[in-house]
């Protein structure tokens, strides 16, 4: 689809909707862009959800982004309920068509659920972040489920607000994400701040109905507490796909250039890339969101002379007085290298190594180039002397 009077739709308020309109207008598009977004709000960050809005030292003005680009209309409460690819037409909830000539999919993802109760806490939009910090005003206890990163944000936020915290999960808190070591480091800050973390390879039970009131592990444990919030991943958001056959469980299968057919791409949390024998894989990222997001402009407008996307993978926390920062992936079976400074400190250089070589490199509590960091993980060319 070359660039021109016509009319680009993108579905979804996310951070790969919004910047997919700025990648559109510097890619040469000056035709009229349609954001589509189901929320009541204009487009904001998530990052500082689980943290400094959690906490209460930053209010929800805060996460607003900037506005859009010239050109662009944002609908808000316009929730997509169907795509109809032949006419060429987004289906809307209220039963309004909207029609488009080249089509952004960037709908993002839903955080998984356990259950069916509505007391069942998540934290994935503004909403849920301003109801749990609410409830944590009151609150002497929470039990989270879940250990991985955002798991392990929510439960530092919470123990900065004075409540006790115990942390739930199947695996190892922490290792997937960040390997052995770091994981260590990181779960010994915790403890250290008076989290009590457990493991139970079976899973857990919700306890309660409309109030969640604990777990049961599946060895029969039970973990009371005030508040349970779950942090165990997310879904797509692609139901409302249903019966285009762009949608699959994993999300919507793109090419090398986010692209699902030529006129249609998608960006961000519901975007899956072919990965070898395992199949198609979200990265439901930040860093890969911007990413994918301008590829995906470059290859609505541009086509095949679009460049191939060529994924950076970026990712940071914040928890326990660690700033963590940490470019390409820790597999498994990487061993790790502190270049300089020290884990025990809190202030290192790491780089991460499989079969001698470089996969990540990553900081704690350090400034260091992002671009320096990609280099040391070899996720990007180093520069010639």
């Amino acid at each position: 689809m070359r660039s021109g009077r016509r009319e680009i739709v993108v579905v979804g308020g996310s951070v790969a909707a919004t910047t997919a309109c700025d990648a559109l207008r510097q890619e040469g598009h000056d035709g009229p862009i349609t954001v589509l977004s189901e929320e009541a709000y204009a487009p904001y960050v998530r990052p500082p959800l689980s943290k400094a809005v959690l906490k209460g030292t930053e209010g929800a003005e805060s996460v607003f982004m900037s506005a859009l680009p010239a050109g662009v209309t944002l609908r808000t409460g316009a929730r997509a309920a169907g795509l109809d690819t032949v006419r060429r037409r987004v289906l809307l909830a209220d039963g309004e068509e909207v029609p488009y000539d080249g089509l952004v999919l960037a709908t993002g993802a839903r955080a998984r659920r356990l259950g069916t109760s509505p007391g069942e806490r998540v934290v994935r939009d503004l909403d849920d972040a301003l109801a749990l910090r609410d409830r944590l005003a009151t609150a002497r206890s929470a039990v989270i489920v879940g250990g991985g990163f955002l798991g392990m944000e929510i439960a530092s936020s919470a123990r900065s607000l004075g409540v006790e915290v115990t942390v739930v999960d199947r695996d190892p808190h922490l290792v997937r994400q960040f390997g052995r070591d770091l994981a260590a480091r990181m779960t010994a800050a915790a403890t250290a701040e008076g989290v009590r973390l457990v493991r139970d390879e079976d899973g857990v039970e919700l306890l309660g109905d409309r109030e969640i009131t604990g777990v049961r592990t599946g060895s029969g444990a039970v973990h009371e507490a005030d508040v349970v919030i779950t942090a165990v991943g997310c879904r797509p958001n692609v139901e409302w796909l249903d019966g285009t056959g762009l949608a699959t469980p994993a999300g919507v299968t793109v090419d090398s250039r986010c692209r699902v057919r030529p006129d249609i791409v998608a960006a961000g949390d519901l975007a899956a890339r072919p990965h070898g024998p395992a199949g198609p894989r979200r990265t439901p990222h930040w860093a890969n969101a911007l990413d994918q997001a301008r590829s995906a402009a470059a290859a609505l407008v541009r086509g095949d002379e679009a460049p191939v996307h060529r994924p950076r993978p970026f990712f940071w926390t914040e928890q326990w007085g660690l700033d963590i920062k940490i470019a390409g992936e820790i597999r498994p079976g990487t061993e790790l290298s502190v270049l300089d400074g020290s884990l025990r400190d809190a202030d290192a250089l790491l780089q991460w190594t499989l079969d001698g070589r470089p996969v990540a490199a990553g900081t704690v509590n350090r400034r260091v180039p992002v671009g320096r960091l990609h280099r040391l993980a070899a996720t990007e060319p180093v520069p010639a002397a």
